[in-house]
């Protein structure tokens, strides 16, 4: 008498997903709103620091900047880079420190899979809770941008949804290392052998044409550079270039990034 075997799914099987994703969203939501103006105050605090600070500081000694044909005030090429910075790090941080929280330290993962809520549709709400926190926060940013008439072009308006979608590639990156970290130390590994390289790389302080050719070739590739590839023509009033290229990239990076994730949260909780 034969029997069926059982199988086990792979933890690499495709994503199994349903709208179950958005009542877990909304407690986040909840929750965050009642430390929003904190929250707003830290997150927009430092990058407006850096900005006056080396805009302005910096800027005067800089002067213009060579960017193709045209040169650029200083203020405005490094706002436009750094407000990319800040959807990435807003992104991040929110998808490591606070969703790690949530998953290891509150146990507030496992009171959501006891209803009827797949671990698949937590890490959804996770990712798209923390690419909605990193719109929010460059939204601020890009307002008090606007009221230092930084920039006053209306192409500024086609930056939220390409924003938007740096958050959504980052918080997909960061939750790899949310799957993989046993304590929030572990996240140092993150910030400085992956972000802050990338910082220094992608054209946010200085043209990426300083940098060595075969080094250039090397930041073609990274999502940061295609984000800022995006945005800045636009703080320019310009059309970006190579439009499908770039934006190939940061959704071919999110697509990889949260199916590694996935995979690597249903191996911790061993679903």
């Amino acid at each position: 008498m034969s029997h069926k075997q059982h199988v086990i799914p792979s933890v690499w099987a495709p994503p199994q997903l349903s709208m179950r994703w958005w009542p877990v969203f909304l407690r986040n939501l909840l929750v965050w709103r009642k430390l929003a103006i904190p929250s707003l105050v830290g997150g927009i605090a430092e990058p407006l620091m850096w900005l006056v600070a080396f805009g302005y500081g910096l800027g005067t000694l800089v002067g213009n900047v060579q960017i193709g044909d045209q040169e650029v005030p200083y203020i405005l090429f490094l706002a436009s880079g750094s407000i990319c910075m800040s959807a990435m790090n807003s992104a991040s941080f929110e998808a490591l420190y606070s969703a790690f929280s949530r998953m290891h330290m509150q146990k507030t993962w496992d009171g959501i899979m006891n209803a009827p809520v797949r671990l698949d549709d937590v890490v959804m709400a996770e990712m798209l809770w923390a690419s909605y926190k990193a719109l929010f926060t460059v939204t601020a940013i890009l307002g008090v941008m606007l009221a230092l008439d930084i920039s006053h072009s209306w192409k500024l308006l086609l930056a939220w949804p390409v924003l938007w979608l740096v958050g959504v590639t980052f918080s997909c990156i960061a939750l790899i290392f949310n799957a993989l970290a046993k304590g929030y130390d572990f996240f140092t590994y993150y910030f400085t052998l992956f972000l802050t390289p990338m910082m220094f790389l992608s054209g946010i302080y200085f043209p990426r044409t300083q940098l060595p050719d075969w080094l250039q070739q090397i930041t073609d590739y990274l999502p940061l550079t295609a984000a800022i590839e995006l945005v800045r023509p636009l703080f320019l009033d310009q059309w970006p270039q190579n439009v499908v290229a770039n934006l190939s990239l940061l959704v071919g990076v999110a697509v990889v990034a949260f199916w590694m994730a996935l995979a690597l949260t249903r191996k911790r909780f061993k679903v």
